[in-house]
């Protein structure tokens, strides 16, 4: 590793790769059930293939892999067995490295001289992706303890490290005691890696479980393996606090890609139009540009596509 943190160095804004699920949905996919998109690294792999392929061309620095919700927890609850689990978290590094080379190959020559060659980010989803219960939103766990979220993440990261990803991706994390856990197994067991992680939250004055964001800076800023923070899968306008206290409590590089501003529902999994939102993805990012120096990992969640990273890197004058 430490592409990641050279490629922090280098350019003042990274683009990442947009939601995965929600185009999958838009081409015709199923994507309810347990596994939601995940379950295509069984079904169709070539559908991701194609997703990652026109992210990077639509104007991706990083491609992430399609592992939100393919935990080995999450598959062997559906029937898969162990072995079969880690082929298919080892699959999706495969997928993710052969469309970063086929969709290079098409990219514009001149275009090249302006962008960096795609890194890969392993995707780390919260246990709540493998609780599948809307609790991303909410950070209720229940009892579980810190030594049971190690070992959810633990294979997993292993695995991704041993298929040598350029970072790791802590997305969409909800809950205080699973941040300590994944930034103690980092510390302790993966001291080679390097990560950004992003939270969720509902008032941007705290994460979903309502633990104030000083908390969770003391926390980040303890792990070196922790490259960047942020917040992710929460509205525009929520991301948009978030951002404004994250400024005032630490000089880590920020990382921000709001959801489109819909309200998703866990019982029902399904996205409700909100009236808050106002501008596209695009629009707010290009306001946070100007508002938030250390803003450097942008893009899209829930909600976008490919088209809302190309309108973001093209508002961003990066081509």
């Amino acid at each position: 590793m430490g592409q990641f943190k050279e490629l922090l160095s280098q350019k003042d804004v990274v683009i990442l790769h947009g939601a995965l699920g929600t185009e999958l949905e838009a081409r015709g996919y199923d994507i309810s059930g347990e596994l939601w998109s995940a379950k295509y690294l069984i079904n169709d792999s070539d559908a991701i293939t194609k997703i990652h392929e026109d992210y990077v061309l639509a104007g991706a620095d990083i491609i992430t892999t399609s592992t939100y919700q393919a935990s080995l927890s999450s598959l062997q609850g559906v029937g898969i067995s162990n072995q079969e689990a880690e082929a298919l978290i080892i699959k999706s590094v495969e997928l993710a490295k052969a469309a970063r080379k086929k969709a290079w190959e098409k990219v514009d020559e001149k275009v090249k001289g302006t962008r960096v060659y795609p890194l890969i980010s392993g995707d780390v989803g919260p246990y709540a992706a493998y609780l599948a219960d809307g609790s991303e939103y909410t950070g209720e766990y229940g009892q579980v303890s810190k030594e049971t979220l190690k070992d959810f993440h633990r294979s997993r990261i292993a695995l991704f490290l041993k298929e040598e990803v350029d970072l790791l991706a802590l997305e969409t994390m909800p809950n205080i005691l699973e941040i300590k856990a994944l930034t103690e197994l980092l510390s302790e067991e993966f001291p080679e890696a390097e990560a950004y992680i992003s939270v969720t939250s509902q008032d941007g004055a705290s994460l979903s479980d309502g633990t104030g964001l000083r908390e969770l800076v003391a926390l980040v800023q303890d792990c070196p393996q922790i490259i960047a923070l942020g917040v992710n899968c929460s509205s525009p306008e929520i991301c948009e606090k978030v951002l404004s206290q994250l400024v005032g409590l630490t000089s880590l590089p920020l990382v921000a890609y709001p959801n489109s501003g819909e309200v998703y529902h866990g019982d029902t999994q399904t996205w409700h139009a909100s009236d808050s939102v106002t501008h596209e993805v695009a629009a707010y990012h290009k306001k946070w540009q100007e508002m938030f120096e250390q803003l450097t990992l942008v893009g899209g969640c829930c909600r976008t596509r490919p088209d809302d990273i190309k309108k973001l890197r093209d508002g961003l004058s990066l081509n």
